[in-house]
């Protein structure tokens, strides 16, 4: 299959970032959400980064524009009908993905691809949501979309070699790198690591084994990640991080992963730097 037109379900953070290196790929992309306002402040966020890029010469401003032309929006699902590929970049909540899916199959023909951008939840359900689950896989992009270079493509039970192929095709024109989960697993590959990881920092701190900023420079300095744990978590929302730790806990039946107290009260109290500025480091 030749890609030549995208589309995507969810506006948000990694919606826009996945339009946005998609236009500038050379791809027709189409942007979804259900409120106009929504897409439209998507679009404004991926022409500033756009902006910036230029500003930074590493863009040109004919390039720019031409890769904003490429973005068409709408708050109808029924605009998704061209495209060859849709990938849904909603809320990490698994019932509304599977409502999406199930709406997204209604309108698109049979051999489009579908796939989720679910950072941690079963790719196998929402294909069988979709009714599709041949032409179902995951595509997993990290943020923010235009800078990170990885992507993890998950089969499902019954994703076929054909629409991993797709899949690979699409994440190769990015110009990003694919490694593949070979099986559909809470949390796929980096997240399997990374959340856990999140959730032990949380333990050091309750334990009074040192401070926020402490452990977070004994990460970067000390295994070179660019952010500390708890920059991470205010990046992403301590209410992210406990979802995908409850549901860790519950498909993998381990006690293990059960969210630090002291997270749950910062999701609780919507402390957290995606919603309110205000995470970790003013908390």
């Amino acid at each position: 299959m030749t890609i030549s037109a995208i589309g995507i379900v969810g506006a948000g953070t990694m919606g826009s970032g996945i339009a946005q290196v998609a236009a500038q790929s050379g791809l027709d992309v189409v942007l979804c959400d259900i409120e106009q306002r929504l897409v439209e402040s998507a679009v404004r966020r991926i022409d500033a980064h756009l902006e910036r890029a230029v500003v930074k010469e590493k863009l040109t401003a004919d390039d720019k524009q031409a890769a904003l032309a490429r973005i068409t929006t709408s708050t109808d699902l029924g605009a998704l009908s061209a495209a060859q590929v849709v990938i849904e970049a909603v809320i990490e909540d698994l019932e509304l993905k599977k409502s999406v899916f199930t709406e997204v199959a209604s309108v698109c023909p049979e051999d489009t691809v579908l796939a989720t951008n679910t950072s941690s939840m079963s790719v196998t359900e929402l294909g069988a949501a979709s009714g599709r689950p041949d032409r179902f896989c995951g595509i997993h992009f990290f943020n923010p979309v235009p800078v990170m270079r990885l992507v993890e493509v998950i089969r499902g039970v019954s994703t076929s070699d054909a629409t991993v192929a797709v899949a690979d095709e699409l994440v190769e024109r990015l110009g990003k790198t694919v490694v593949h989960v070979a099986k559909d697993s809470p949390g796929f590959i980096v997240n399997r690591l990374l959340v856990p990881f999140l959730n032990e920092a949380a333990r050091l701190l309750s334990e009074g084994v040192a401070s926020i900023e402490d452990i977070d420079t004994a990460v970067k300095l000390g295994l070179n990640h660019p952010m500390g744990p708890f920059e991470l978590i205010d990046m992403g929302g301590a209410d992210l991080t406990v979802t995908v730790l409850d549901y860790f806990q519950a498909e993998l039946g381990s006690d293990r992963y059960a969210p630090q107290p002291v997270l749950r009260r910062m999701a609780r109290a919507g402390l957290n730097g995606r919603k309110s500025g205000a995470g970790f480091y003013q908390y």
